[in-house]
This record gives structure tokens, sequence and C-alpha cells, in this order.
């Protein structure tokens, strides 16, 4: 891992971080009590190439590798006080950017990419399903082969981009005997016929990035639309979970990084008892345990940017999921307590952040899930052996 960067990506960082300082709206407040997604901002990353940075320059994109992407988002994060707009850009980069330009053909790319990386279409991903959240394999949506085209029948539940999006990633099986081995992705346009988008409930935070239903009532797509080959949809989603996983989070570095300095800058001006509370040890420890959490996500993210380029697949995208999101939300926590009363109304970002970052524990599978995936991996719950290697 390195923590020293090449100019280019060092000025990245403070391009994105000047970026989100200077140019993007901040009336992030009252957006979040309306539910509004800032497109004015969208449109805005998109010209500045955050919507393209990782794509080669043949799509539109800046050919940036993974961990110069964490390194900008980390910029971005920091001067950006809409963490909704880094949760839907995350969205349409991770989840369908990255899945087309890995997994396309030449005309899909050519087709979706440059309009992707432009910001003039937004890109969603829709796996979870009424009956199935974590165990997002077990889904129901299907796909019935017709001719040059398929049918696809289902419904996708907590859609993230969903009401705002303009080209959907689906996952549907084309054959529910089949199980996982069944699944298929598929590139669903707005416009098609049999397409339905809901909006879904208000979120308790990242309300900015709005999220949705689709409902496919037969619709029906040209087989030039699938993604990758027929039952390799499993595939598709286990790597954009790892894509996900291990970078959604980037941006939280640069938000956790703020709320910490201005907690200390909080501690040396706030008197109490006729002292600055950062004299008292309760107040000065806290701070330094968050400025810990902090270090560690950064490393944790790093690294797992790192071992995406690995051929065998690592824990370390669940890990880094796991650990930063729960460190976010204590980040948070620990702010409150030392803002007191101030931390805990709208008159700051605190009491936003925190809800935000709550909702990255459930994002890309909850907290619970990742130690079931990281168990796995370690070869802890499966299979089910004796010492001798015998299976009980």
């Amino acid at each position: 891992m390195r923590f020293e960067w090449p100019d280019g990506e060092d000025r990245l960082y403070h391009d994105f971080r000047r970026l989100g300082e200077e140019s993007l709206s901040k009336d992030v407040a009252d957006r979040d009590k309306a539910g509004v997604f800032g497109h004015d901002d969208w449109m805005c990353c998109a010209e500045h190439g955050v919507l393209g940075l990782v794509l080669p320059p043949a799509y539109g994109g800046a050919g940036c590798d993974l961990a110069g992407y964490v390194r900008a988002m980390e910029g971005l994060g920091h001067g950006c006080l809409d963490n909704g707009l880094m949760m839907a850009i995350g969205a349409h980069v991770l989840a369908a950017e990255m899945p087309v330009w890995k997994f396309g053909d030449e005309g899909q790319r050519r087709k979706y990419l440059p309009e992707l990386a432009a910001g003039r279409l937004i890109g969603a991903n829709a796996m979870t399903e009424p009956g199935s959240g974590s165990d997002a394999l077990s889904l129901v949506t299907t796909a019935e082969r017709d001719g040059g085209f398929y049918r696809l029948t289902g419904r996708k539940r907590y859609v993230t981009n969903a009401p705002v999006a303009d080209v959907f990633v689906v996952y549907a099986t084309v054959d529910p005997d089949l199980g996982f081995t069944g699944v298929t992705a598929f590139l669903v346009e707005r416009g098609d016929a049999g397409l339905v988008v809901h909006e879904q409930a208000e979120k308790m935070g990242l309300r900015t990035a709005r999220w949705g239903e689709i409902e496919l009532d037969a619709c029906r797509i040209p087989a030039s639309r699938r993604l990758g080959a027929e039952r390799q949809g499993a595939a598709i989603f286990a790597q954009t979970m790892a894509w996900e996983r291990a970078l959604l989070l980037a941006p939280w570095l640069g938000v956790m990084e703020r709320e910490i300095d201005a907690c200390v800058r909080f501690s040396r001006r706030r008197r109490q008892f006729g002292k600055h509370i950062g004299h008292f040890q309760s107040v000065s420890n806290r701070i330094v345990d968050m400025r810990i959490q902090w270090e560690i996500s950064r490393m944790l993210v790093y690294r797992a940017a790192a071992e995406l380029g690995r051929a065998k697949a690592t824990i370390f995208p669940e890990v880094g999921k796991l650990y930063v999101s729960e460190a976010a939300a204590e980040v948070f926590k620990s702010a409150m307590q030392v803002y007191g009363a101030l931390g805990y109304t709208s008159e700051g970002n605190t009491e936003r952040n925190l809800r935000d970052a709550l909702g990255m524990t459930i994002s890309s599978g909850t907290s619970d899930l990742q130690r079931t995936i990281i168990s796995g991996k370690l070869g802890i719950t499966w299979p089910d052996t004796d010492e001798g290697g015998g299976a009980r």
C-alpha cells in the first residue's frame, strides 16, 4: 500500500476536494428534508470527470486506477456535504458502469459508457426483490427467451437511483430450477415497454440519493442487451459487489476526516467549568479514538482497492465495508457527544452524517451479512468438517 501519491493522483484529491467545497450546492439540508436529488450537482461532477474517472479514455473516461479512484473520492467526500450524492455516484459507477465495461460487448460499451461518463445517462443496479434481500441470488424474476428477445417479469426493490435512472442492470433467471446458476444480467432502458418505476418510502438517511422499485411485466428487450453470457449473472453480481464493498465508502474517508477536524477545533474553542473541553480526558480520548478509527478505515479501503486486481477473491472488500461503515457511524456518534445538544440539532452536519452513515451499514449487504461472508471465506462456516477433513 502507498500513502505517498504521484503528483497526478494527489492533484485529483485536491481538485475534487475543491470541487466539493466551491462548486457543489450548499442547500443539502433543505434537499435532505425534501428528499431531492441534486441533478445540477450531478452534472457538475460529470463535467469535472468524476463519473468517468475509472473508465478508459476510449469510452470517455480518465483511465484512473482503483487506488487513484479512492484517493480522488476521498477528496470529493471531504469537500462535498451531500452524502446522498456520493451514494448515487457510487451506485452509478461501481454497479452500472463497471459491469458494462468489464462484462459488456464492444457495442454495449460504446453505446452506454460515454453517456454514463458524461452524466447524460444515470445507471442503477436492480437485484434485491420483495422476497430476497441478503440472499440476493434466490431471486424469482424470470427472463424468457423469445426469438431475438427476452421477456423479463418480476419486481425489484430498494434500487438506488431508480427514480432518476435511464439504464438498469437487472438480474433475472433463465430457469428457476437452476437456482443461482441460472442468473443472467440484462440492460433495461427506462423507455422499454413493460418497465414501470415506482418511488419507495422515504428513508432515514441518504435521502438525496433517491431509491425506488421497478416492476417488469413481460418487459421485452433485445437479446443484444443481455450483459455477458446466459447464466453468467451470478459471477457478474459477485464481482459488482466486490467493487461496491471495496470502493463505495471511499468518500466517507473524507467525510470522517472533516468531522474529526471540526471536533478538534470545537474542543479547543468550547469552554466548560473554566477550561476548554479538550482538556477533559473523556473528550480528548474520544477524539483520539475517532482518529484511530479513521486511520484504520483508510488502510482498509486502500488495501481493498489493491486486492481487487487479484485473480483470487479475498476477504478485504467485505472486511473494509464492514469496518468502515461501522466506524463511520461510531465517529459521528462520538462527534455528537463532543458537541452535546448542538450535535443533535439540524444546525450542523453531524446528525445528518450519522443518519447517512447508518445507511451505509446496510447498503451492499448488512454488517451481519458481511460477517457471514467473511466467516465463509475463512473456512469457518462451510463446509462443516471434522478435524480429519470428513463432512459431519
